[in-house]
């Protein structure tokens, strides 16, 4: 087996250690790690939770045998920074570590090329780019969070095959499959904040939260989860403060344009005003930028067809994730999104298909935004 063979090895098995902490780093990059020697792994490590030791110290701390000269596969650049843990990069150098293979660079602007100078300039050999794509797609929230000052936006929507997401009273539960609403689950969990709107509140009093029971089989034991923010946009706080939404663990973003009872806000609750549109709604994009600041790499939308729209309408939606179920609704059943101001071809909004699979009965379809 030659060496590049060899690096690709042990980096997916780095990448395969990374996806344990799916749904609960943030708001830190999911990042595995392998060290080996003589072709033999030696340690593995994985950062499981923000505050908690990363993937580096974790892969030196479990090696039961000398990591001098050893080789460190990692899937972020080590970091070089004193956060609530000490630089990555330091500690690889102090062990003896002699060669470095990262899949990707650090986007954080306070690492960005730093721990891998420190490693060159300590004599390591450091080769960067290795199974990059498959590195970014494990932190694509914490990646756009890093570059751009807004997260990851996944857009969840469940329609029949005639495109209706609703009767005409409003019953939509349930369109789709078991299987389907499990797959939901998944999107749940790795998300940092669910958002949701006032009138799926008032109509479905949802959970919004990610239950570890209904995961599929595979997750249900090998990940820890975090609970994501559930944030409820309602301009003019309509929402019955008794809804299930408010009384499960978690913490919850009441959004508003009105003027707020900061003494409301507790541990479980934050009451926030924002500015509004021209409508007088909440404006999703100050919405996201809020939510950026507070660390939230990856966000869903799980709402009607006027709060998704008018993410979609923004063009603030990254993925569009469809499950479409083997159901026929009828014209008088609702459509799946409200694009005020769309009346050419030319004004559509154009997403690439990425993937189609099947959950349960229902076909999954996603799409990234051009």
């Amino acid at each position: 087996m030659d060496m590049e063979a060899i690096d690709q090895r042990f980096m997916r098995r780095a990448i395969e250690l990374a996806h344990r902490g799916l749904f609960s780093t943030d708001p830190n990059p999911r990042v595995g790690c392998v060290l080996v020697k003589d072709n033999e792994i030696i340690a593995e490590g994985w950062h499981e939770k923000a505050g908690e030791k990363h993937a580096e110290i974790m892969a030196l701390e479990n090696s039961v045998t000398s990591v001098v000269g050893a080789t460190c596969y990692v899937t972020l650049e080590p970091c070089s920074h004193h956060g609530r843990t000490s630089p990555c990069s330091d500690a690889l150098i102090k062990a003896g570590i002699s060669r470095v293979v990262v899949a990707m660079k650090d986007p954080n602007p306070l690492v960005s090329g730093d721990g891998l100078t420190r490693l060159k300039n300590s004599n390591i050999d450091v080769s960067v780019g290795l199974m990059e794509s498959e590195s970014s797609a494990l932190n694509p929230g914490f990646i756009k969070r890093m570059q751009t000052g807004l997260p990851w936006v996944t857009c969840k929507l469940g329609m029949s095959i005639d495109g209706r997401t609703a009767m005409s009273s409003g019953e939509s539960q349930w369109i789709t499959c078991p299987n389907s609403r499990q797959d939901v689950q998944l999107l749940r969990a790795r998300s940092t904040a669910i958002i949701t709107g006032s009138s799926t509140v008032k109509i479905d009093d949802p959970s919004m939260n990610a239950r570890q029971e209904d995961f599929p089989a595979k997750y249900q034991q090998t990940h820890d989860i975090i609970q994501p923010w559930r944030v409820i946009m309602d301009s003019h706080l309509s929402v019955d403060p008794n809804s299930k939404i408010f009384s499960l663990p978690g913490r919850v973003i009441w959004v508003t344009t009105e003027e707020v009872d900061q003494s409301k806000n507790s541990e479980q609750l934050t009451m926030l005003q924002l500015a509004a549109d021209e409508n007088g709604k909440v404006r999703p994009d100050i919405l996201l930028k809020w939510l950026s600041d507070q660390g939230c790499n990856e966000v869903m939308i799980e709402a009607g067809s006027e709060l998704s729209g008018a993410f979609i309408n923004a063009d603030l939606v990254d993925r569009l994730v469809v499950y479409m179920a083997p159901k026929i609704l009828g014209d008088k059943a609702r459509g799946l999104l409200q694009l005020p101001g769309l009346e050419k071809l030319s004004q559509a909004k154009q997403f690439k298909f990425v993937d189609a699979r099947m959950t349960g009965s229902d076909l999954c379809l996603t799409y990234a935004r051009e």
